[in-house]
């Protein structure tokens, strides 16, 4: 079929035209822009950049940090993972994610946070018969798991104390954290630590440790890398091993993403 007439008379549609332009830039960036900036720069009319940047982050392509500044949100990993066109971050950290699963027998996943939320962006399942089942794209119910907590780890206080105050703890399990104040205090010692811990909190048969990781080497993103099984998985004897790994892991990620 002769398509060279289709394509001579198809419409161009402008608004498409302005959005990839307003993507490229802030990947150009490397850094959150505001409305103004990006008008500035592309030469476009800040209503129509208000409403392109608005739309895609409702869309999570984009990510309203709440400063009047964009960068990218989870649907952009997500959907650069499915494509097949990994982001920086996930070209990093895949390796990684494969020898946490080679060397613990445990499932190995990369995340970033939405709000209170840990969204999965990658994952490598244990090859010895028991895995963890989660899906690119999964989100984590909110404020539950370790990644969360490492990835709260790396906001100032006064940003760990917002999205508390407008977030409920939930009992999953007879060891869910249900105290503001206690849940709090497992993320300040994830930050001295530099490393979280769900002994049970969430699925009471399960474990899983998580490391942060900071996204373009700055505040911009706050991801986590984890792993996690079943506790009989994971004998006591074995915790300074799997400790010392996913820092040393944590502390090359951030280092090659700087």
């Amino acid at each position: 079929m002769d398509t060279t007439m289709y394509t001579k008379n198809f419409k161009r549609v402008p608004a498409i035209d302005k959005c990839f332009a307003i993507l490229e830039l802030l990947v150009q960036s490397k850094e959150p822009m505001g409305i103004s900036d990006m008008s500035g720069q592309l030469g476009l009319n800040k209503s129509t950049v208000f409403n392109i940047s608005h739309t895609l982050a409702d869309l999570k392509v984009l990510e309203n940090q709440g400063n009047g500044k964009f960068t990218f949100g989870t649907r952009f990993y997500i959907l650069g993972n499915q494509a097949g066109k990994r982001s920086n971050l996930i070209q990093i950290a895949r390796p990684y994610l494969e020898e946490i699963t080679e060397k613990t027998n445990l499932s190995a996943f990369l995340g970033l946070r939405s709000d209170s939320q840990a969204i999965l962006i990658d994952k490598v399942d244990s090859g010895h018969g028991i895995k963890v089942s989660s899906e690119i794209g999964m989100q984590m119910p909110n404020l539950a798991g370790a990644g969360i907590k490492a990835m709260l780890s790396q906001l100032p206080d006064e940003a760990i104390d917002e999205i508390l105050a407008r977030n409920e703890l939930r009992r999953y399990t007879a060891f869910s954290i249900l105290d503001k104040g206690a849940y709090k205090e497992e993320i300040l010692e994830v930050r001295k630590q530099g490393i979280a811990y769900d002994l049970g909190e969430y699925i009471e048969s399960m474990v899983g440790f998580a490391v942060p990781i900071r996204a373009y080497g700055g505040d911009n993103i706050q991801a986590a890398i984890w792993a996690a099984g079943l506790k009989s998985q994971v004998p006591e004897a074995s915790l300074p091993m799997l400790k010392d790994l996913l820092i040393r892991i944590s502390e090359e990620v951030n280092c090659r993403l700087q």
